[in-house]
């Protein structure tokens, strides 16, 4: 059995097959999109990953991807009609579900990925990719103002629960702004509003490119919009698989010399995660590792 629970205590070989599993959900994922000219490529540490090592970092434990929000919208529209719903799912936080992640994930219904942050939730907990939209930046800064205001509306109330790695400040505001909006309803029109306020800037009328979902680290960089305009294929795991075009300009300046390998302590796994296991369905794990009691509430949950 391919199972593991916290992930900073498994090995690289354990490690290896969640890899090689993520992998496989990406690969149909890659294919759905393909067939209906979806653009996408590998963003983050499989970006890097495919320029440096030609595959997985060794300790990455996901896949995330990016996509223009044009396609990013198309995407959940076109798999609700032509998708394989049996086994693999779109999720996204709706007014009813809240998967504690500002994109969305697909997700394979046949494997168990529990994330400590949601561990109480009655959702979908399968091994998943995430899906990251990218957003046009508005050329005034009036509206650039407007849209990330907007978007750290949308970062802390869609995800509604204390963002990790953002400082202690931002952590502590953001503890005090959930507390005094505690209803659920409020909180579900606040960020629905926010996301159409901060995604209403279309890549077609910007000169530039910005990440919105992913932390204010990011969310402060001004892309070249070119470096996006189209996928170019690198070797990943054997495979040819796409990147964005201007892959150098991107990596740069998201995480300056990406061909240098970090500090021994930082190569570890980046999810907190209470259960996995790549050969039976999360559905199986509901009452022992997942809404076990209903009492038993996050410490940072609001």
């Amino acid at each position: 059995m391919s199972e593991i629970f916290d992930l900073k205590d498994a090995n690289l070989k354990s490690i290896k097959k969640l890899q090689q599993k993520s992998l496989e959900v990406f690969l149909y994922f890659k294919n759905f999109c393909e067939e209906h000219n979806l653009l996408f490529y590998f963003c983050g540490g499989c970006c890097i990953g495919a320029i440096r090592h030609k595959g997985f970092i060794p300790w990455d434990d996901d896949i995330d991807v990016f996509m223009p929000r044009d396609d990013y919208e198309k995407f959940q529209i076109l798999w609700e009609k032509y998708g394989d719903k049996e086994k693999y799912y779109y999720c996204k936080t709706s007014r009813d579900i809240n998967y504690h992640h500002t994109a969305s994930t697909f997700k394979d219904l046949n494997t168990t990925f529990i994330n400590r942050h949601s561990r109480n939730e009655d959702i979908i907990h399968g091994l998943g990719i995430d899906i990251i939209p990218i957003d046009g930046y508005p050329n005034s800064k009036v509206k650039r103002i407007n849209q990330v205001f907007f978007s750290i509306i949308y970062s802390l109330f869609n995800a509604q629960r204390l963002p990790d790695n953002q400082g202690k400040a931002i952590r502590w505001l953001s503890k005090i702004i959930l507390s005094l909006i505690r209803s659920k309803e409020l909180r579900y029109r606040t960020w629905s509003y926010a996301e159409k306020q901060m995604s209403q800037y279309s890549i077609e009328d910007c000169d530039y490119i910005t990440e919105l979902v992913t932390g204010l680290r990011y969310m402060k960089l001004k892309y070249p919009k070119e470096i996006f305009e189209e996928a170019t294929y690198k070797e990943f795991e054997g495979y040819q698989l796409p990147i964005p075009k201007g892959y150098e300009i991107y990596l740069k300046m998201a995480f300056g010399d990406y061909m240098q390998l970090p500090p021994e302590e930082d190569r570890v796994p980046k999810h907190d995660t209470v259960y996995i296991n790549l050969n039976e369905s999360y559905k199986k794990f509901k009452g022992i590792y997942y809404c076990v009691d209903e009492k038993d509430v996050k410490k940072d949950e609001q």
